[in-house]
């Protein structure tokens, strides 16, 4: 894609030309809109694009085939040709028994892997009868407090046979040491299973807010995580650094690609230190980013993660194997983008973004239900989510090449901006002395709160417009239907709490618990006592209190 000097200058005396000629002419007979050309991040946007905003591209150095370094059109040869991503729907709603259902209903459907949501609740490291929980249990996710409670979660699943992602954080360990154990209970031992935890604590810190523990010691848990699965669960992503909470909270793609990028490259640092070696552990990170509305920015944030990723990986920390280089990344329709007006125009959102990760080389796929942003989804609604990305495979051709977008001038500069703007960031979060010195600066967060404050402006000045919100609005209401949960749920869950606190061997449970203890105040991996504790049914909260008492709780400072 190198372009000969001579012909770009033909080309810019052509452009000019153009636009002095039949562009003027045009315009003085029909203006443009008034609107500002602009991404959904505010990033502007020609009229045209040419060769000439593409002509420092190296085809060799900055695309490359398929499957080649570095890895801008798609980690695989034969993109979808030889396998379509992994549709995995994110489900989990009120007790284990009734997201087994819809585990089961999912897979039916032609779900190809699992994805936990879970409650508040288990998210914070309590269990469902805490008072501190009181009123989050089941509503946005399932409600999980024991091993008992994954092992029904999982029922009828074979576990050596599917995938399962989990959308957890400060206390993954110990839901991973719960499925671990259910596995085995299985017959399943853990080599042999495949799936991947969410485990990015950063960016808590820096967006969601579901930290518990203060930065270092959260930071060695994942590292255990890390160091544990490297040695005894080959097959297994064990962490999934998220941008998709990053964006969720406001943020630009620039700015969510620039800070998870960040946080990822923070996770190897720590894994050196803790002294694995790169190729061991880096072809398990794997990512999770969110698919916005602005097609075209989506596509080339994906393409300029993989380019980025796989540069730093060679080049900034030595990394031999080419598996090390590979970004390989979930992806997740963007859920702040649905409304509670006109839901039925969530159907189409969601389609356009999921075209655009299948076009920006995505592995895996979660699409949002239409009706997300009234509760939780109906079968129904989910069904049809489903069924969006079948019909993207199977009718649209847009598995059919690789890269479909490749070479066009407006994605490769875009690509190409976007890369540039994420090392200016790089370079600001160096300046306060990293990624940890930066959250307590507050920096991060203030970058996303701006941004997040400039849309909301345009939003509410019309400068960009919002179907069914601040354009096109309809008075009437369309009855949509809700979930419906099972209203004894809370009762059944705290019931099962209470026989299984009963029928443990609680010796067990105190001797597991007091190994865990010594294991968080020294310096050994956490995660066999996890296991062992898990084993002997003591509770998340029963856990996470002994981590609590070791570890501390984190409090945001204040920014002034």
């Amino acid at each position: 894609m190198t372009f000969d000097n001579q012909k770009l200058d033909q080309l810019a005396e052509t452009l000019e030309s153009w636009e002095a000629n039949k562009l003027r002419k045009l315009l003085d007979k029909l203006p443009e809109r008034e609107d500002d050309f602009i991404t959904t991040s505010s990033v502007p946007v020609n009229r045209v694009y040419t060769p000439l905003d593409v002509a420092d591209l190296d085809y060799q150095r900055d695309l490359s085939l398929p499957g080649e370094y570095p890895y801008t059109r798609g980690v695989h040869a034969t993109g979808y040709r030889g396998r379509l991503w992994t549709m995995r729907m994110f489900a989990g709603f009120g007790t284990a028994e009734e997201t087994n259902a819809r585990y089961k209903y999912l897979l039916e459907q032609g779900n190809m892997g699992l994805s936990v949501a879970f409650d508040l609740a288990t998210l914070m490291g309590y269990d469902t009868d805490a008072p501190a929980a009181l009123g989050e249990f089941g509503k946005c996710g399932v409600a999980v407090s024991s091993l008992k409670d994954m092992e029904i979660l999982f029922d009828g699943i074979p576990l050596g046979e599917v995938s399962t992602s989990m959308t957890i954080n400060s206390p993954a360990a110990i839901l991973w040491a719960f499925y671990i154990a259910a596995a085995e209970k299985q017959g399943v031992p853990m080599e042999k299973l495949r799936g991947t935890l969410q485990n990015d604590i950063l960016k808590e810190y820096i967006a969601q807010k579901e930290y518990i523990f203060p930065p270092e010691p959260s930071m060695r848990l994942v590292i255990d995580t890390i160091e544990f699965g490297t040695r005894h669960l080959p097959l297994w992503n064990t962490v999934s650094v998220s941008g998709y909470h990053i964006r969720e909270a406001g943020s630009t793609a620039v700015q969510e690609l620039a800070f998870t990028l960040a946080d990822g490259l923070e996770y190897v640092r720590w894994s050196l230190d803790r002294g694995l070696d790169i190729d061991e552990f880096a072809p398990r990170i794997s990512f999770f980013f969110n698919v916005h509305n602005d097609f075209f920015e989506e596509i080339a944030k994906l393409r300029a993660a993989r380019r980025i990723w796989a540069r730093e990986m060679r080049e900034t920390f030595g990394a031999k194997d080419p598996r090390s280089w590979l970004m390989r990344f979930h992806c997740q329709t963007a859920g702040v983008s649905l409304t509670a007006q006109q839901p039925e125009n969530n159907l189409i959102r969601v389609a356009i973004q999921a075209l655009a990760a299948v076009l920006g080389g995505t592995q895996s796929l979660h699409t949002n239900s239409m009706d997300e942003a009234l509760a939780l989804p109906s079968e129904h609604a989910v069904t049809l989510a489903l069924r969006t990305q079948q019909i993207i495979a199977g009718e649209t051709g847009a598995a059919n090449t690789v890269d479909p977008l490749g070479g066009s001038y407006f994605v490769e500069a875009l690509t190409d901006q976007t890369e540039a703007a994420v090392y200016e960031y790089f370079r600001h979060i160096d300046e306060y002395g990293g990624v940890l010195p930066a959250i307590e600066a507050g920096y991060l967060q203030q970058e996303i709160a701006d941004a997040s404050y400039r849309f909301q402006r345009e939003v509410d000045t019309r400068k960009r417009t919002i179907v069914g919100v601040n354009e096109y609005v309809d008075a009437d209401v369309p009855a949509i239907p809700i979930l419906a949960m099972d209203p004894q749920g809370y009762d059944r869950q705290v019931a099962r709490l209470n026989q299984l606190r009963l029928e443990r061997d609680n010796a067990k449970v105190e001797q597991a618990l007091n190994a865990l203890r010594a294991a968080c105040q020294g310096t050994e991996n956490t995660m066999p006592y996890l296991i062992e504790a898990a084993k002997a049914y003591a509770t998340l909260g029963e856990m996470m209190n002994v981590m609590r008492d070791v570890f501390g709780v984190y409090v945001e400072k204040a920014q002034i």
